[in-house]
């Protein structure tokens, strides 16, 4: 099924052309999905309720009265959410309900993802290189793995940096994620043709993770991530081709 509420990636970082277009973050929502819950309001409050579905940054849900009619504004990430979400925002908001709330405020919480980059990328993003193209890398793991639901995720090639010091030498950092930005950035080395196609899917799988799994204090890597991880499907080759090759990307960085 298809979400009730997408992003539409911002055609600044994008490599598919979308002529026209306003520039900035916009959003996609399932008109009927929206006017379902609108109605729902409607029938909880016995008055009229116009619905908004917003992209806001902090400001997840609110409502005021205005001569008669209330005027509810909700994030995109509602329009989709299980019934029980759903039946808690309208308790919340026609009553004010404190065990709603509660349950708003986890499921908030746990889909942090979905709210949009608090910080915008600077400068140009790089994403095809001289043998692999991360665009189309990361467009495969999205639809294979995670329904094509990861629409806002942006992923560039790294920048190459001089090691420093001996131990430098001895680590190297394939992938990271910015979870201000969005964006996944991929060590400039992996673009090799000795580099197989599946290791790199793992390496941007792992990122998306980290982006959809929300961060546990003190943990860079929670065990709902370690266990996701393992749903890739060449995960025990991916990390048997990094043990082998570890010494190669060392001296490839």
């Amino acid at each position: 099924m298809a979400p009730a509420a997408v992003r539409i990636p911002d055609p600044r970082h994008t490599p598919v052309p979308f002529d026209g277009r306003p520039l900035g973050p916009q959003i996609f929502i399932h008109e009927g999905a929206r006017q379902t819950l609108e109605r729902r309001l409607e029938l909880a409050f016995g008055s009229p309720v116009q619905l908004a579905v917003t992209d806001n940054l902090r400001r997840m849900v609110s409502h005021t009265r205005v001569r008669g009619t209330m005027r509810v504004r909700v994030h995109m990430m509602f329009l989709g959410a299980p019934e029980r979400v759903r039946q808690a925002l309208v308790e919340y908001i026609v009553r004010g309900d404190r065990r709603a709330s509660g349950l708003l405020g986890d499921f908030i919480a746990a889909n942090s993802h979905r709210i949009r980059a608090s910080r915008p990328v600077t400068g140009p993003l790089r994403t095809r290189g001289a043998y692999h193209d991360l665009a189309e890398v990361l467009a495969s793991v999205n639809a294979q793995y995670f329904g094509g639901a990861v629409g806002d995720v942006l992923v560039t090639w790294g920048r190459r940096t001089r090691p420093l010091g001996a131990k430098a030498r001895q680590t190297i950092k394939l992938g990271s994620y910015s979870a201000t930005e969005r964006l996944i950035r991929v060590h400039p080395g992996l673009d090799r043709d000795w580099v197989p196609r599946y290791f790199l899917s793992y390496i941007v799988f792992h990122e998306l993770l980290h982006h959809v799994i929300p961060a546990v204090p003190g943990s860079l890597h929670p065990p709902e991530l370690l266990q996701r991880e393992r749903e890739f499907r060449h995960y025990e080759r991916a990390i048997a081709w990094e043990q082998k090759n570890i010494a190669r990307l060392l001296r490839a960085k």
